[in-house]
């Protein structure tokens, strides 16, 4: 998990929020890690461009992340290209019945967020590190895209 906040944390213009007790952030977010491109620091009102889950979210299909210490789930915000590169359908269409979500080390429809085009991989490991990495840069290049679109002076 550390492996991944680093590689995030040096795509630039990230913030980094890991909720921990007593600063404020609601419970069932401890230990879970947000990045936003924000590159003046302050939280966006956007979602964040990728996520870290420790642990499974009550209304969620469970990942199985209360399996063994140190289990984690990554969740991405794709491109449609991406989610029909890894999954083979469109986001726009629902997961299959009997989508296994708690398969580790490989790129799967988020258990959610499938239809907002969101990827996840239950304990990344080496058959997905690379895809993972490719995922994280090219998410946060969409989401640094927007905020320099958001910013852009009108009309030129």
């Amino acid at each position: 998990m550390q492996d991944i906040i680093s590689y995030v944390r040096a795509l630039g213009g990230v913030l980094v929020l890991e909720p921990r007790e007593g600063d404020g952030s609601p419970e069932i977010a401890w230990g879970d890690v947000f990045f936003y491109y924000a590159p003046d620091g302050v939280v966006p009102r956007t979602q964040p461009f990728a996520t870290v889950v420790t642990k499974d979210y009550p209304g969620e299909p469970s990942s199985g992340l209360d399996r063994s210490p140190g289990s984690f789930r990554v969740n991405v915000d794709a491109s449609t290209e991406e989610f029909v590169r890894w999954t083979g359908r469109s986001p726009k269409d629902p997961v299959p019945e009997g989508t296994d979500v708690t398969v580790r080390d490989t790129v799967l429809p988020h258990p959610v967020y499938a239809r907002q085009g969101w990827l996840c991989v239950v304990d990344p490991g080496p058959g997905t590190a690379p895809a993972v990495r490719e995922l994280l840069t090219s998410a946060h290049g969409r989401a640094r895209d927007r905020v320099r679109r958001r910013r852009a002076p009108a009309g030129g």
